[in-house]
């Protein structure tokens, strides 16, 4: 008989060294998928599930913009003619005689903050996926993902989503006549595709950095980390960058301007602008993401509240500026002009921040609702166009307000290119670059330029878009 202490032992033991062999090895109970589920979402960091969501957000709000642009206030009471510079069709394919003025405000609080916070995201982890694939792989694969669908959507789509723009104004609605008119031009129109190009002209120049130049990175890396200690001083050299790359050049050519060489058109008075917010992202991103600026006990998920108030009462500013500005048709002084210019500044500035101060405080958890959305943005991104304009076209004779129009246009763009992107995903396989459900990353933060512990991260981690 055993004495008690011998029992102790034993089941110590027992405990520590797992099943006797005489009982057989013991199965652990099966976990159901839901379970699993639960217990991948308590391991993939906040941060990195909010900048996830937000991919679904914002395609939500790119196919917004675009599917109301026909039924703004402001625009004339006839289409602009297609074959007449200065071509103002780009920017408004179709125009409707149904109109809403708070599609104006919805539209110009989208222009303010949209391209640039998509800026913003595509440098997050542009230096993580450096550090992990080295500068030619990068390359290569951002080449795959951005030059080869720039290259068919613009060659191929983009004259098709074109076509109903000419038509409105056609005296001969053929297609052979449009496409006379088209060959005709002095640009080839790339509509929404801009980004890519321009996105990709960033990427080469962090890349070529990255390779050529990486006390570079230890510099942005070592300025990104005092918004943790120092946010203050840390968002007024932010925004000074940002009013020296736009300022200038939008009094020099005007806010609106746009300029085209072939298919490569962007607006005048915002390359620098895009690149700056560019590398300010790719900073935060270098630091890491779960930690500091954009953590879940960072300045901007604590602050959320300041964000918003700051980012509508700038956004108001910037109205009334420009509302001045053009009410003098091209007589503003060079005062109020650059007071417009920096009241931007300010708007975009504080309305990015604010949008991701809300995203990292409210959607920090995974939402069904914008699971697919988040899988397939980038693909809608590329499609969306064709139906956008050519659901305005067929709208054009119905006798509704613009709201239901808007609403009908949005709704079936939404659901086109849903079935567009699922098809072009089972026919050709098509993952890498219109994007797809992949394998959790592990990257936050560059090994080569931080010591910073690295934890696991969704696919926003390795790129955007």
């Amino acid at each position: 008989m055993k004495t008690r202490p011998e029992l102790v032992a034993r089941r110590l033991h027992s405990a520590a060294t797992g099943p006797s062999r005489r009982n057989g090895p013991q199965e652990r109970p099966s976990r159901g998928p839901r379970v699993q589920a639960e217990e991948e979402q308590r391991l993939v960091p906040r941060a990195s599930v909010a900048l996830d969501n937000l991919r679904g957000f914002v395609i939500l709000l790119v196919l917004s913009f675009h599917s109301v642009l026909a039924y703004l206030n402001f625009l004339p009471a006839s289409p602009y003619p297609f074959n007449s510079p200065p071509y103002l069709w780009r920017a408004f394919p179709i125009v409707d005689t149904a109109r809403w003025f708070g599609f104006d405000l919805f539209c110009a609080w989208q222009d303010v903050f949209l391209m640039s916070l998509f800026f913003l995201l595509s440098g997050l982890f542009v230096w993580p996926s450096l550090e992990r694939k080295g500068a030619r792989i990068f390359l290569h694969d951002r080449l795959i993902r951005l030059g080869v669908p720039f290259a068919f959507v613009v060659a191929l789509l983009m004259p098709l989503a074109n076509y109903p723009t000419y038509l409105q104004t056609a005296a001969d609605p053929s297609f052979v006549a449009f496409w006379r008119q088209w060959l005709a031009l002095p640009f080839w129109p790339c509509g929404p595709m801009w980004f890519l190009w321009l996105l990709f002209v960033a990427d080469f120049a962090a890349a070529a950095a990255y390779q050529f130049a990486p006390q570079w990175g230890n510099a942005l890396i070592r300025f990104s980390s005092s918004a943790t200690s120092r946010p203050g001083r840390y968002f007024a050299a932010l925004v000074i960058a940002f009013a020296l790359a736009y300022v200038p050049l939008a009094v020099v050519f005007t806010p609106s301007a746009w300029v085209a060489f072939g298919p490569f058109g962007f607006q005048l008075s915002r390359p620098l602008h895009y690149a700056t917010y560019f590398v300010a992202g790719l900073g935060i991103g270098a630091c890491g993401i779960e930690r500091g600026l954009f953590g879940p006990h960072g300045v901007l998920a604590r602050h959320w509240a300041v964000w918003l108030i700051a980012a509508s009462g700038l956004l108001v500013v910037w109205m009334v500026l420009t509302a001045l500005t053009m009410s003098n048709a091209g007589a503003a002084s060079l005062g109020l002009q650059i007071l417009d210019d920096l009241s931007f500044v300010f708007a975009c500035f504080s309305s990015c921040f604010a949008v991701v101060a809300l995203v990292l405080r409210f959607a920090g958890t995974q939402l069904p609702v914008v699971d697919y959305l988040k899988h397939n943005a980038y693909g809608m991104y590329l499609v969306h166009y064709v139906f956008v304009v050519w659901l305005q076209y067929a709208l054009l004779g119905v006798g509704l307000v613009a709201v239901a129009k808007g609403a009908i246009v949005f709704g079936g763009t939404l659901l086109l290119s849903c079935v567009a992107v699922a098809a072009f995903r089972r026919i050709f396989r098509g993952d890498q670059i219109v994007g797809g459900r992949r394998a959790n990353g592990i990257v936050t933060s560059s090994r080569r330029f931080t010591n910073v512990e690295r934890v696991p991260e969704p696919i926003i981690g390795r790129e955007v878009l």
